[in-house]
């Protein structure tokens, strides 16, 4: 930077951290044991190759074996484009990471940026917000992981107990929502599929006591147990088998494009949007799910070789890679088949099979354990990263700092990393977390893209690599009129429904799901005014505002469980970190 920010560790809970301090941590290679015991230093054994691997690794998986299916059933072949509105934003967020990752090449993330940019507070945020974000991603892939590995056993004849293939909170709702039926009168087959695999799990299920049932996912819990192993072994190993994972599945992806392309019934693609921009936006959650990956990348940064070289190059290059195959993907799929089939867990592999092509559907299903467990092995390497660096400030106990004098890895985070995923793995329900996923996603690109704000608002810095500034003065407010009078056209309806809405036409139940577009209204009016008033920076701007508006579109039911997440964070922060803080200690008494 050209400016660096001042330490200003007498202000409190926002106080920051000099670039100089935040390059003192612990660096890669060096031996710190006795100065700091416990702790060493990290391996730097990645290039571009393996970083852009890395982002691909993480964001080619779930999204496209699994989520895709249930965002193309609610939006259609339109979904294709959400594709590349969500990339968009994410590029947005990608250049600010990028100029971020070459000013502070080490570890921490968004974390750290937000230490350098808005002070501790934030900082502690977004490092708790970016644990809940690894965590429950790694949730969803695991899950997601098990149905596909229990229905290729089950393709070769081996049958797992159901009860042992699904988490208790599926089959417990499951059970009840066909019992609701049965005591309805209605038939058994007004059930979906799932219901009703799960009505059997349950009832099958060994009880324990009171009612309960011991139904629990154990494929998900035990290949987070092995990824986390090779974690925990060293990140040349994990990044040797990331490099042929993605290898893999970037093969097979390009086999379904080809082969699917001569399946392909263009009818299957009107309407284009069946549901209109509200069917589309619905799979916001699912959609953005498929892009956190490349946030992960940052994590890695003081075990790159070359970080302020390497870092952007691979970010860029991974989201753009990714974007053109999703967009790719979503139109073969929903050309093979009508939207309306593709609400399944594994689309990929049931298009195949719905099309009479089941030698390939054999080959998704079986690709697809190796692509998700790459995506398992990328956030299990950065969540212990975060883990790490917030215990170096002092926020956590210096137990998280740990790092194993043979392996070179944050030993101790890696453990509980591996804890905070496959434990709920056992548990909970896929549809719930991948929202709280997108949540805090979304919360960290908003910040990073504030941050940079912060740091560089007219492109002034010396950085290797920083975000082109384009003068937002007359841009920003004249790109959010063209976005309103486009809205007012084209979705009136939406429009006059939040106006009825926001008035208490439908009670304060109505308009609490509206508290988070208002919220987003008055900040696009903030920030315009700031735009005009400090002719700040435009794409840093965009990405700020796309990420809020995509934030809108979670639910306020997700807004309140994030709050909840944010406010046990707080107490640990006032309890612990503040009290701890290595930039509290060094205030002058």
């Amino acid at each position: 930077m050209s400016a660096p920010l001042p330490p200003t560790r007498s202000a409190g809970l926002f106080r920051r951290k000099a670039l100089s301090d935040l390059l003192a941590n612990p660096p890669a290679d060096e031996d710190l044991h006795g100065s700091h015991p416990g702790e060493h230093g990290l391996a730097r054994h990645l290039t571009v190759r393996d970083l852009t691997s890395l982002g691909i690794a993480a964001v080619i998986g779930a999204g496209i074996f699994s989520t895709i299916g249930n965002a193309s059933y609610d939006g259609g072949p339109a979904v294709s484009l959400l594709f590349v509105f969500t990339a968009i934003a994410c590029a947005f967020s990608a250049l600010c990471y990028a100029q971020f990752a070459a000013t502070i090449p080490v570890s921490g993330s968004a974390y750290t940026y937000a230490y350098a940019s808005f002070g501790e507070l934030a900082a502690w945020i977004i490092g708790w917000a970016l644990i809940m974000e690894y965590a429950v991603g790694n949730i969803v892939v695991a899950i997601s992981w098990s149905d596909y590995f229990t229905g290729l056993l089950s393709g070769v004849g081996i049958e797992l107990p159901l009860w042992l293939t699904m988490g208790t909170q599926s089959a417990y709702k499951g059970y009840h929502a066909v019992l609701e039926l049965m005591q309805a009168g209605k038939p058994l087959a007004d059930a979906a599929p799932d219901q009703l695999e799960a009505y059997k799990a349950w009832a099958a299920a060994p009880e324990l006591f009171g009612g309960l049932r011991f139904v629990v996912d154990l494929p998900a819990f035990l290949i987070t147990v092995l990824i986390t192993s090779l974690v925990y072994v060293g990140i040349k190993e994990s990044k040797n088998a990331s490099n042929l994972l993605v290898l893999l599945k970037l093969a097979v992806v390009f086999v379904v494009i080809v082969v699917g392309v001569f399946y392909i019934k263009p009818a299957n693609w009107s309407p284009f949007a069946p549901n209109g921009i509200g069917g589309v936006l619905k799979g916001v959650s699912a959609v953005f799910f498929a892009y956190i990956g490349f946030d992960a990348i940052s994590t890695t940064a003081e075990e790159c070789k070359n970080p302020q070289r390497d870092l952007p190059r691979a970010m860029i290059y991974a989201l753009v890679i990714c974007t053109v195959l999703y967009v790719i993907i979503t139109l073969v799929l929903t050309g093979m088949v009508n939207y309306k089939e593709l609400a399944v867990g594994d689309p990929l592999a049931y298009v195949f099979n719905k099309v009479g092509v089941e030698w390939l559907g054999g080959i998704v299903a079986v690709s697809a354990i190796f692509a998700m467990a790459s995506v398992l092995l990328v956030f299990q390497i950065g969540q212990p990263r975060i883990w790490m660096t917030m215990s170096r400030d002092g926020l956590l106990p210096p137990v998280f700092a740990r790092v194993h004098p043979k392996f070179r890895t944050p030993s101790f985070s890696t453990i509980v990393t591996g804890l905070f995923v496959g434990v709920p793995a056992l548990l909970l329900n896929m549809d719930l977390v991948i929202d709280l996923t997108s949540i805090g996603t979304l919360f960290a690109f908003a910040l990073v893209c504030g941050g940079i704000l912060v740091i560089d608002p007219r492109g002034q810095s010396n950085a290797r690599f920083k975000v082109p500034y384009i003068n937002g003065r007359y841009l920003v407010p004249l790109i959010l009129l063209a976005g309103a009078a486009l809205v007012m056209v084209y979705n009136r309806e939406n429009i006059d429904d939040f106006v009825r809405k926001v008035s208490f036409a439908d009670g304060y139940e109505g308009f609490r799901h509206q508290i988070p577009m208002l919220v987003f209204l008055l900040a696009s009016l903030l920030i315009a005014a700031i735009s005009f008033r400090k002719q700040l920076s435009l794409l840093p701007v965009l990405g700020l505002l796309t990420n809020l508006y995509l934030m809108t579109q979670l639910g306020i039911s997700n807004w309140v469980l994030f709050g909840g997440w944010l406010i046990i964070g707080l107490a640990i922060y006032f309890n612990y970190g503040i009290k701890h803080s290595k930039l509290n200690r060094a205030v002058p008494a």
